[in-house]
């Protein structure tokens, strides 16, 4: 693959790998129960998007 096709994918993955990092964050500074059910299901839909590597830690 060549550089300027490579571009817009790797931006897709730096942006979703901030966008997780900021759920992961919220995740483990939520206190209800409700907050932390409604960030848990965000991670699981990018999880289900790109799979591989689990994005919540057990």
């Amino acid at each position: 693959m060549s550089a300027p096709s490579r571009r817009p994918e790797i931006r897709r993955r730096r942006t979703r790998k901030e966008k997780i990092q900021k759920l992961r964050k919220q995740l483990t500074a939520a206190g209800g129960e409700a907050d932390r059910t409604r960030i848990s299901g965000k991670l699981a839909k990018l999880a289900q998007k790109s799979p591989g590597e689990p994005i919540v830690r057990p």
